[in-house]
């Protein structure tokens, strides 16, 4: 028996399937459009994202010479604030998914936080208020959205972060359910309460019929529609990505932390029982929500990371693969006084600015490719460092160790630099696909194919562990230049 992950990420969709131990049995991956209506907005096909992920998932199954009934459960992991409204009865999306990095409801946020609401939002949910996160998205659709309020009002519509969306097809509707790692996400959640936040919908204008049912992150939940895989598979766990990853990088215990490195970079800290406040503009989050507890998080979230590779193979067109961006890096010895800030949604944690913008600085006619590629890879370094040390601050802690994953910690250039400008070690485990590792583990316990955490923390193992080798002086120094680039950075677009 196996159990399949499915990982619905912000430019793909992926299917993998787990043996007992852990290891990756298949692999199905097929990318999907991002659109881009206007600047500043993101948006996907919510229909494309189901049918390239039952593809994925059909793909996977094949591979591995498997039968629907040789998976003892699906767990799913997903981007976590993008949000979808839909109809109930035929279960058609009433616009474009708003995706995560969608800034256009920075002047709400404004708006909100001039009302002074910000506090009742972080106290309640944890968030800053930012366009980032799924409530205001909420808002703008039903606002924008010709008759959606009042068919929402009617209890026609569901909304749902991308987890919700595909339970509900997979069960062929019978389930509008999320998890409360992706509730915790929406603006509408309670953190300390566990119910959705009747202040909370009233300032935002949601009405409550609107809202999936809140369950734990691994539990049965229910089974696959009949006729959708040859026989129904059990759907048992639910986990927004980066929380997905800290449970599959087995950082079970309090003071433990994991980053990942996908389209944006997140780092999530374990504080155990206590939602830990933070003075630093993180994000106090739910890391997951188990029969028995609930355990949270402190986060730290950069919207653009891996994107920024993306962006010179496709905007530039420096690179041909993304996967040439370490050899051109390496290219050059260092970069050469060229910073690159990727602020090209805005700055998430600890500046929360969406009036950002990209920018490179410190070129000279010297300055090339390899420079720039360097400097791109950097930031996401750099990026990472601003957030630990806020993390540090508010849990008043000393990390020993970052555990890192996601595709971009593959790369052995920028992992090097990440030790050097972090002074701390940096573990890559023998497994990277801890997302998807994640969502397996939580569906596997819910249905008795792991027997517990232990069992769990047992399988993880070191691939390789990056030391610090950069002196201080010259640590403090690149910083330096990249503070500076970034407040050069900042609100351009209110400038």
């Amino acid at each position: 028996m196996y159990i399949l992950a499915i990982d619905q990420g912000t430019t793909s969709s992926r299917a993998i399937l787990f043996d007992r131990d852990g290891n990756v049995a298949a692999v199905a991956q097929k990318e999907f459009r991002q659109i881009f209506p206007e600047p500043g907005w993101v948006e996907h096909d919510a229909e494309e994202i189901w049918s390239t992920q039952m593809g994925v998932v059909q793909e996977a199954i094949a591979r591995a010479g498997l039968r629907a009934s040789d998976i003892a459960a699906i767990g799913i992991t997903n981007q976590r604030e993008t949000t979808v409204v839909w109809d109930r009865k035929t279960g058609k999306p009433i616009h474009h998914a708003i995706v995560w990095q969608d800034r256009r409801t920075a002047g709400l946020c404004d708006q909100l936080r001039a009302d002074g609401l910000a506090d009742t939002f972080r106290q309640k949910t944890g968030l800053v208020l930012d366009a980032y996160f799924s409530g205001t998205k909420v808002k703008w659709l039903l606002d924008h959205v010709p008759g959606a309020r009042e068919r929402a009002e009617r209890g026609e519509l569901a909304f749902g972060t991308i987890d919700s969306w595909l339970v509900w097809n997979l069960t062929g509707g019978a389930l509008h359910i999320t998890d409360a790692t992706n509730a915790s996400r929406t603006l509408l959640y309670n953190i300390h309460t566990g119910e959705w936040d009747d202040e909370l919908l009233r300032i935002l204008e949601v009405p409550r019929a609107l809202l999936p049912e809140v369950r734990p992150s691994s539990q049965l939940y229910g089974e696959t529609a009949t006729g959708l895989f040859g026989a129904r598979i059990r759907v048992a766990g639910i986990a927004g990505d980066q929380q997905a990853a800290l449970f599959g990088q087995a950082c079970v215990k309090q003071g433990m932390a994991k980053n990942t490195y996908g389209t944006g970079c997140f780092m999530l800290l374990n504080t155990g029982a206590q939602a830990v406040p933070s003075s630093n503009q993180l994000l106090t989050t739910v890391a997951w929500k188990l029969p028995e507890r609930v355990d949270y998080a402190l986060e730290g979230s950069i919207f653009v990371a891996g994107a920024v590779v993306q962006w010179l193979r496709d905007g530039l067109g420096v690179i041909r693969n993304s996967g040439d961006v370490e050899s051109l890096a390496a290219s050059v010895p260092d970069n050469g006084g060229v910073y690159l800030v990727p602020a090209f949604v805005g700055l998430g944690a600890p500046y929360w600015d969406s009036y950002a913008r990209g920018s490179i600085l410190g070129l000279t006619r010297g300055s090339g490719q390899g420079h720039i590629a360097r400097a791109a890879l950097e930031s996401i370094a750099y990026q990472t460092v601003d957030v630990l040390h806020a993390m540090q601050q508010d849990a008043g802690v000393q990390l020993s160790e970052l555990r890192v994953d996601g595709g971009a910690a593959a790369n052995n250039l920028l992992m090097q630099f990440q030790a050097d400008v972090l002074g701390a070690p940096v573990v890559r485990p023998r497994i990277t696909e801890t997302t998807a590792l994640g969502a397996a583990y939580l569906a596997g316990l819910a249905v008795g194919y792991w027997g517990s955490e232990a069992e769990i923390g047992a399988q993880w193992s070191v691939d390789r562990r990056f030391e610090p080798q950069m002196p201080g002086s010259r640590r403090e120094a690149l910083i330096a230049g990249w503070r500076k680039a970034v407040e050069r950075s900042r609100r351009w677009e209110d400038a």
